[in-house]
C-alpha cells in the first residue's frame, strides 16, 4: 500500500486569503487612475472633457442605477451606442454591478439585433437615438423585454425618436457617486458578450471573462509599448471585441480616450492634431481614409503616431505612404474568440535595412503571440502535431491560454468543437517560418483545390492588392469541369482605372505561378458584412452562377 504523499512545505499554512488573493479584473484600473490622477483628462468628446475623477464618479453613479433596477450578477446589459462617453462608461459601470456587457454592432439590421437581444436574455438596452428606427423594429421582432434607456448625444445631436421612458444623462445624475461597486466573485465570471458575424447561420455569442479582459488589456500595453498618459483616438468601433479591450487598456496607463462619433477623414485629421494623439487602431479602410484626404483636410503632425491595424496586411505602397504621412504601422491578428488581436508582427530593428520587397514579405506575416497568450501554433488538424517550420506546409492556426474565450453562449456543441483536443481551432490556415512567425494563407473553407493543387486565395489577393489601381480584392473558388475548381477574382478599382481582365492576368503572371492565376475576373464593389468582412459565401454563390453561364 502506497503511503500518502507528504505535502510540500510550500503547501502548508500558505493558503489563499483576502489579503493575498483577488480575482483578476480590469475594473480596478479606473479606480486607481481616479485615485492617483483625479484631475487628468480621461475622456474627450468634442468640446466636452471628463477628468478621471468625473469619469469614475459617472461610472459608479450609473452602476448604482442599474443595481437599483435589480440588475446584478449574470444579467445582460445591451448597448447600441456609437464611440461616445456612455460606451466607455458602460465598459465599467455594467460589470461594476456584476452584469455582463453586450455591445451591439451598430451596422446590424433589426432581425440580427432582435436575435441577439433574445439569445443573450437582455435585461437592459441603452440605445443612441441615432439608431432608434432600427432598434424600434428589433424590439418588435424579439421576445426579449429589456428596459430601454435612451441616450441623446448633447455634443453632436442626432435625429431619432426616444424609445424608452428614461434618459441616460438624467439617470447618471440621479445615481450614487459613492456606490460600493462589485468585483467579480471569480475572475472566470463573465464580463462581456460579443457576437460573431454569423455569415453561415445564427451568430454565436462569445463570452469573455474578467481574467482574460485584464490580461489582454495589459498585453496591449506591452505589445504596443503604450506610454503613461497616452492619448488614444477611437477610430476602431468599440463594439469590435470591446474595442480590442482598449477601454480598459487606456485607463491602466492613465491615458486619454478621444471619442470619434463618425470615422471621417477630416474629423480624424483634426482630432489627431488638436488632441496630440499618440496612437489609434483600425482596419485598412481607416488608412485609406487618412491617405485619400484632401490637402485642406490633412494636418501636420508634431510627432509620429502609432497605428495598429488588423485584417489583411496592408499593401507595401500603403505602408510607405502611411510612413511618409507620419504613422508607424503595426500589423495585428486575432479573432473575436481571443478578445481581438492576440498575435503581433513583432518587428526586428535589423529588418529595417533589408530591400523593400523583402521587408514587405516580412510585414505580410501575422507574427508571434502576445505576451498574454500562452501558446500559438500551426497544427495538422488531423494529427494535432505541429507542421514543419518551413514556411510552406499548411496547417490550422490554433490558440491556447488565458485570453481565449470562455466559450459560446448556450451552444455547447460549438464550444466543444472549437476546443477539441485542448486547443482553440481558429479555422484559419497558415504556415510557420523557421523564426517561429506565423503567416495566414486562407480560411479552411476558402482554400481552392485546382487539379489537385492547393491554392491560397490570400496569396492571390496579396498579389492583386499590390496593383496601385486595386482598392479591394477577394478570391473564391469557381467550379471547373476539368480542374475541379479555379480561382475567381472579384476586384474593386479606383474610379479612374481602366484595367481590363487581360491587364490583370498579365499582372498576376508576373507575380505568381501560372496555375494560381485567376481564370475569371469580376470588376464590382465587393460585398461586406456589417463588421467590414468580405462576404465570401455570397461571392462563391456568384462564382457558381458565373460558371454555369460560361458552360451554357
Amino acid at each position: 500500500m502506497a503511503r500518502p504523499m507528504k505535502p510540500s512545505i510550500y503547501e502548508v499554512g500558505l493558503d489563499k486569503n483576502e489579503a493575498n488573493h483577488q480575482p483578476l479584473s480590469p475594473l480596478p484600473f479606473l479606480e486607481r487612475a481616479a485615485s492617483v490622477f483625479p484631475d487628468r483628462i480621461a475622456v474627450v468628446h468634442g468640446n466636452t472633457k471628463l477628468t478621471y475623477a468625473q469619469f469614475y464618479r459617472r461610472c459608479r453613479q450609473f452602476a448604482s442605477v442599474l443595481a437599483a433596477r435589480g440588475i446584478g450578477r449574470g444579467d445582460t446589459v445591451s448597448v447600441m451606442l456609437a464611440n461616445t462617453p456612455p460606451m466607455l462608461e458602460a465598459h465599467y459601470a455594467v460589470p461594476m454591478c456584476g452584469a455582463v456587457l453586450h455591445a451591439i454592432n451598430t451596422r446590424l439590421d433589426a432581425s440580427v439585433i432582435a436575435f441577439q437581444l433574445e439569445h443573450g436574455e437582455s435585461k437592459v438596452l441603452i440605445t443612441d437615438t441615432a439608431f432608434s428606427s432600427t432598434i424600434d423594429v428589433a424590439l418588435e421582432k424579439t421576445k426579449a423585454e429589456p428596459f430601454v434607456i435612451d441616450y441623446s448625444d448633447p455634443v453632436f445631436p442626432q435625429a431619432g425618436e426616444r424609445l424608452g421612458s428614461d434618459d441616460y444623462e438624467a439617470l447618471v445624475e440621479s445615481g450614487d457617486p459613492d456606490f460600493a461597486w462589485l468585483m467579480p466573485n471569480d475572475e472566470w465570471d463573465a464580463i462581456a458578450l460579443n457576437y460573431t458575424s454569423g455569415t453561415t447561420g445564427d451568430p454565436k455569442g462569445v463570452v469573455y471573462h474578467h481574467r482574460g479582459a485584464c490580461l489582454i488589456a495589459q498585453g496591449n500595453i506591452i505589445t504596443a509599448s503604450i506610454a503613461k498618459h497616452a492619448v488614444y483616438l477611437w477610430t476602431l468601433p468599440m463594439f469590435h471585441c470591446n474595442g480590442w479591450c482598449f477601454p480598459w487598456t487606456i485607463a491602466a496607463v492613465n491615458g486619454t480616450q478621444v471619442c470619434l462619433r463618425e470615422v471621417r477623414a477630416d474629423a480624424i485629421w483634426a482630432s489627431l492634431a488638436d488632441n496630440e494623439v499618440t496612437l489609434l487602431c483600425g482596419a485598412p479602410v481607416v488608412m485609406s481614409a487618412l491617405l485619400s484626404a484632401s490637402d485642406e483636410e490633412k494636418r501636420t503632425l508634431p510627432k509620429p503616431i502609432d497605428f495598429f491595424t488588423a485584417a489583411a496586411p496592408p499593401p507595401e505602397a500603403v505602408l510607405a505612404s502611411m510612413g511618409e504621412a507620419g504613422f508607424n504601422v503595426t500589423h495585428l491578428y486575432g479573432l473575436t474568440e481571443v478578445y481581438g488581436p492576440a498575435v503581433v508582427n513583432d518587428w526586428h530593428s535589423e529588418w529595417d535595412v533589408l530591400p523593400s520587397a523583402q521587408k514587405a514579405t516580412l510585414k505580410a506575416r501575422q507574427g508571434v503571440r502576445y505576451h498574454a497568450l500562452e501558446e500559438l501554433d500551426v497544427l495538422d488538424p488531423q494529427t494535432m502535431q505541429p507542421v514543419p517550420r518551413d514556411g510552406e506546409t499548411l496547417g490550422e492556426v490554433m490558440f491556447r491560454g488565458n485570453v481565449v474565450m470562455k466559450g459560446y453562449l448556450k451552444n455547447k456543441q460549438a464550444t466543444d468543437e472549437a476546443f477539441k483536443d485542448g486547443w482553440f481551432h481558429s479555422g484559419d490556415l497558415g504556415v510557420v517560418y523557421p523564426d517561429g512567425y506565423v503567416q495566414l494563407k486562407d480560411r479552411s473553407k476558402d482554400i481552392i483545390i485546382s487539379g489537385g493543387e492547393n491554392i491560397s486565395s490570400i496569396e492571390i489577393e496579396d498579389v492583386l492588392y499590390k496593383h496601385s489601381d486595386v482598392i479591394a480584392a477577394a478570391v473564391v473558388a469557381m467550379p471547373h469541369e476539368k480542374w475541379g475548381e479555379t480561382p475567381c477574382a472579384f476586384i474593386e478599382l479606383v474610379e479612374s482605372s481602366k484595367l481590363s481582365t487581360e491587364d490583370m492576368i498579365l499582372w498576376c503572371k508576373q507575380h505568381m505561378a501560372s496555375f494560381k492565376v485567376p481564370r475569371h475576373f469580376v470588376f464590382q464593389e465587393i460585398v461586406k458584412t456589417s463588421t467590414g468582412k468580405v462576404q465570401k459565401f455570397l461571392l462563391r454563390e456568384q462564382a457558381i452562377d458565373l460558371a454555369g453561364h460560361n458552360e451554357s
